[in-house]
Formats: C-alpha cells, structure tokens, sequence
C-alpha cells in the first residue's frame, strides 16, 4: 500500500500501533513493525528513562523494520521526568515518537531538531490544528469510541475523520474504534492516510498481557465498556467490571477523584494486566471489543485487515461504477 503516511514513516502498510500503558512493549512493537506495520514502545511504561534505553535497544535486536516511541505528557501532581525521557528518545536514534495529551509545541521543536517524525495523536480539530501549528507531521485523531482518553466533545469517527482532513494540511491517521479492514477502508474513503489501533492489538499472540485480558476483551459486546472520571472532566473509556463499575458507581454518588483514586491506581491496572485478574483493575478498552473475536498473530492480523480493506475498496468501486 502507498499513502502519505506509509511513505512519511518509511513502512509497508499504513497500520500504526498506538501507544498502551503497560501493553507497549518490545515484543509487541517488534511484531507490529516486522509485519510490515509501524509498532510502538510507550515510553512511560518504562518505570525510569534508563530503562526505556534497554527497551529501545530490546526492540531492536527484535526488529530491523522502523518502529516508534510513543510520549503521553498528562498533567500530574507528581510529573515523570519527561526532559530524561525525550532525552533519552534522541540519543537512542528513534526517529518516529507519537505525542499525545498536552499541546506537543514544547517537544515537538526538540524532536524536530534531530530530524525525528512527530505523530501527534489528540480528539478534536481544534487540537489537531493547534498541534499542526507546533510541527508535527501527521495527526491522529481520535474519535469517541476510542480506548483512553476521548476528550469531552464525544465527536465519532464518522464525523471527526472527515472534519479533521478538510482542516488539516498535513497527513490524518484515523485512531479509535477500529479492527479489521473493511473499517480501514472505510477511514481512508474518509480521507485518513491510514489507521492507529490499540485494543485490537492487544487481543493479539505476541501481545504481552495475560491470555485471561484477551479472552475478557474477545467475550465483551460493544457496550462492555465505562466511562470513568466523567463528572470530572477527564473521561477515559475502559472495560466494563468490577472495579470500572464501582467507580461509575460512586461518581453517580458525587466522588471526587481522591475517593476512587485508590481503585484506579496504575499498579492495580497493571496488576490486573499481568495476572489476568481482570476484576483487579482498571483495563483500558474501546468500543471495538464487540468487533473483536479471534487472538490472531500481529502478522496474520494485519495480512486480513489489508486482504479485507482492499476487498472492501473493489467493492465499494463496483457498486460506483
């Protein structure tokens, strides 16, 4: 395949792997990347910049093919020491990072100085266009039925894909509610230069998270996701149990982020990743689930999605013609 962004980021099918906390690891990435995709290691996953330089140099001894790190800057009480982290991403010679969070204009500068690809993923124009202002060279915009973070304008893809190519001049990755080829199609006939899927990725054989997570995610229907930290202004999208449901629970009682925090705890979530305890922690999950039913290997995940998006695309000039 042949897009904008295939020919930006130097790769084979215009396939990225989004950034995971606790799932962006080397045998993930390396995977994604060898089968002709682009993967990507999540830096913060990484408990020290230190670390993220082993799993820079893991990943190569796994993979000759381009792969990424991804940055998520949030704001917090107690920040990492993201200066080490980007740091650290220059002197190990990545030369594609995905941004996401806040405004990118205080790295992307940084980044660009060693001539590195900069991926800014955000959920909404206004952000899309800001981030284009700071740099960045592609956006990937995510829509609402997206894992994590989807912003508070709850726009869908059918709406945000097109908004953002009309507005943006650079290159568009569509990102959030997507698993299999006749989707991909779909977003480029929207105007997309490819996709970012995460938990379609994360049912996947090389995916380093317990089997239960992934049977947990293959079982659940498109409505077996929470909204969390909704009536704070800070949604995050994440499947639906025990724990999630509490959560939701006591959010409808007037929680505040300091009542729940001990049920959201990042090593409770990661916990939850490592020992298939599903019920142990936050899992974070898009709406795709209920389109996801099989844990394929990356390679044969990503040959289907590219023999059904070209099938889909001769479909649909068929019916056009």
């Amino acid at each position: 395949m042949k897009t904008k962004v295939t020919e930006l980021l130097g790769i084979q099918y215009p396939i990225i792997q989004g950034g995971m906390q606790w799932v962006g690891y080397a045998e993930l990435a390396s995977a994604v990347s060898n089968a002709g995709g682009l993967g990507i290691l999540t830096a913060l996953t990484q408990p020290t910049p230190e670390d993220l330089r082993k799993e820079i140099e893991r990943c190569r001894s796994m993979t000759k093919k381009p792969f990424g790190v991804n940055l998520t800057i949030l704001p917090s009480i107690k920040p990492p020491p993201y200066a080490e982290y980007i740091k650290v991403i220059i002197e190990s010679g990545i030369r594609i990072v995905e941004t996401a969070g806040n405004n990118p204009r205080d790295v992307t500068p940084k980044f660009k100085e060693h001539g590195i690809t900069v991926v800014h993923k955000c959920t909404s124009v206004r952000h899309a266009l800001s981030a284009e202002r700071s740099g960045v060279d592609c956006i990937s915009i995510d829509g609402f039925e997206c894992a994590g973070h989807p912003g508070e304008d709850d726009v869908t893809n059918l709406i945000l894909i097109p908004a953002a190519v009309r507005a943006c001049k650079i290159p568009v990755l569509a990102s959030g509610g997507i698993a299999d080829g006749y989707q991909m199609a779909a977003c480029l006939a929207l105007g997309a230069q490819g996709i970012n899927m995460g938990t379609r990725f994360m049912c996947t054989k090389e995916a380093p998270i317990h089997d239960n997570v992934k049977l947990a995610l293959v079982k659940a229907g498109e409505r077996d996701t929470n909204l969390i930290f909704r009536t704070m202004k800070n949604t995050s999208r994440v499947l639906k149990n025990a724990v999630s449901d509490e959560v939701v629970a006591m959010e409808k009682k007037g929680a505040a982020f300091e009542d729940v925090r001990h049920l959201v705890a990042g090593a409770k979530g990661r916990n939850a990743m490592q020992t298939g305890e599903v019920d142990a922690g936050i899992v974070s999950a898009g709406m795709v689930v209920g389109l996801i039913k099989d844990i394929p290997s990356c390679k044969e995940l990503i040959e289907r999605i590219v023999r059904e998006c070209r099938e889909a695309l001769a479909a649909a000039g068929k019916m056009a013609a």
